[in-house]
């Protein structure tokens, strides 16, 4: 009874009937947005504050180092943006609750993995730390991610389910939360 009052009580709203290009639009104005919040000014903000508090940094990488990292930041950036764009495109909607989309996605990166947007943004956020050599911006993303998969993830499980019925719950079934699969997901399976 408390899961049915819960996703009642958070239900998301589906997105309005709009053409690709505008979702597309709107996805692209959160993820900057997000982008702009959770991976420049509070990684930037965390940094500031170990420099004042004079905590420990990590040391600086080494150049190789640097373009691993780097590398990695830009396929985990890719992969927020290829999901972001299955939503907007397949999904008739966005990426934030308020904007829900109206079909269930199961093309692109979510062929592989439920949450790639849920990977990708805390996986930034470590590289970017790592760049940075800012600790506690790696400890902040780890954080979010495990917050996000406490609170938020139940929540959107529910409202997938309620809103896709069987088709989500098979593809859930088939497809984890963070582990990819090596084969992309068809609905017929």
């Amino acid at each position: 009874m408390r899961a049915t009052l819960r996703t009642k009580q958070w239900h998301g709203r589906e997105a309005p009937e709009a053409s690709w290009a505008w979702n597309l639009t709107k996805s692209l104005i959160q993820t900057s947005l997000f982008w702009t919040v959770f991976l420049i000014l509070i990684p930037a903000g965390i940094r500031v504050l170990e420099r004042a508090c004079g905590w420990h940094h990590l040391p600086l990488l080494s150049h190789n180092l640097q373009l691993i990292v780097g590398t990695l930041l830009l396929f985990f950036s890719a992969l927020g943006l290829s999901s972001c764009y299955s939503m907007a495109v397949w999904g008739h909607g966005t990426p934030l609750p308020a904007d829900c989309t109206r079909q269930l996605v199961t093309i692109g990166p979510y062929r592989y993995v439920r949450n790639p947007m849920a990977i990708a943004g805390p996986m930034q956020a470590v590289m970017i730390g790592l760049l940075i050599g800012s600790l506690f911006t790696v400890f902040y993303a780890i954080t979010g991610m495990l917050l996000w998969n406490l609170w938020m993830r139940p929540w959107e499980e529910d409202d997938l389910e309620n809103r896709f019925g069987a088709a989500y719950v098979h593809y859930r079934t088939h497809v984890r939360c963070w582990i990819p699969r090596l084969v992309g997901y068809r609905a017929s399976e």
